[in-house]
């Protein structure tokens, strides 16, 4: 996409951005991977097609920012709202960043398969945000395309239609599956603390080891860490070896959070977060 390259090109030559991070082809020219660039010349490899599904925000918490210019990104729609979401939560300032929003036409589940209506996140077929809403230049053309029913929704109402016990002999036998290798963790851009609670040994809090109360403990704790702040990337899953469905849980808090407190996090970075503040319209009657 030379229109994002030139983008790039002139944010670097221009001392604007001290690097971009974006998307490069692996060796073999058939994928993307992340890729900083901090040259002008380098920004001449940055791609953008549907095999671009990382979500490059969870770069901003995690590289030393530079002394002169602004941590550079490129975002799709979706990664947007990570970066809102990080600017509410005080982790970056909007005038640290120089966004480079792309309208996206979708990605892929699976890279290894071709771009279609069976091969789509589910991120993409519940998406809202196909132009980013925040951005400092726009490039590309958001084309539309196909979309199936959500599995998600329609797991998430099988789910809801179980009585507790039904609901939590699920959860065991999906957290059951858990390796404890922390990569939902590692790839959430909303994940930055500089010491999680799962590496604390005085007290420890959760079993470290692969155990159904250690894994139990752990993914329930986490889902509500990010009640309220999932911005529906849907990465975790992505990153899990273990196919444990995530996002079922995560998706479900954001929509208690907005039947509730009608909150949608990482859209406006003008406005408080959900944890963090308190209005007295607020509905109270899931309070017993």
């Amino acid at each position: 996409m030379q229109e994002l390259i030139q983008a790039a090109q002139a944010a670097l030559t221009s001392k604007e951005a001290a690097f971009i991070i974006g998307y490069a082809l692996t060796p073999d020219g058939k994928k993307t991977r992340p890729f900083i660039a901090r040259t002008p010349d380098e920004a001449a490899k940055l791609v953008f097609n549907h095999t671009c599904a990382h979500n490059l925000a969870v770069y901003l918490t995690r590289i030393a920012k530079p002394k002169e210019g602004k941590m550079g990104i490129v975002a799709k729609g979706c990664d947007t709202r990570a970066i809102v979401a990080l600017i509410q939560e005080n982790k970056i300032t909007r005038d640290q960043v120089y966004i480079i929003g792309v309208n996206c036409s979708g990605v892929t589940a699976d890279v290894t398969l071709p771009f279609g209506a069976d091969n789509l996140p589910s991120k993409c077929i519940m998406c809202q945000v196909q132009v980013p809403p925040v951005s400092d230049v726009l490039v590309g053309t958001a084309a539309p395309y196909d979309k199936p029913k959500d599995a998600v929704t329609e797991r998430m109402q099988l789910l809801e239609a179980m009585n507790e016990h039904e609901r939590f002999a699920f959860w065991a036998s999906e957290f059951e599956k858990c390796i404890k290798c922390y990569a939902c963790r590692q790839t959430c851009p909303m994940c930055y603390c500089e010491q999680c609670i799962v590496d604390k040994t005085v007290p420890r809090w959760i079993e470290s080891s692969a155990s159904l109360r250690g894994n139990f403990s752990w993914n329930m704790i986490r889902a509500f860490h990010l009640a309220g702040r999932c911005i529906g990337c849907g990465e975790c899953e992505r990153a899990c070896p273990m196919d444990i469905p995530l996002m079922l849980l995560n998706r479900k808090m954001g929509m208690v959070a907005m039947q509730q407190f009608n909150y949608r996090h990482g859209v406006n970075p003008e406005e408080p977060t959900l944890v963090g503040s308190y209005n007295m319209q607020d509905n109270n009657e899931f309070f017993k």
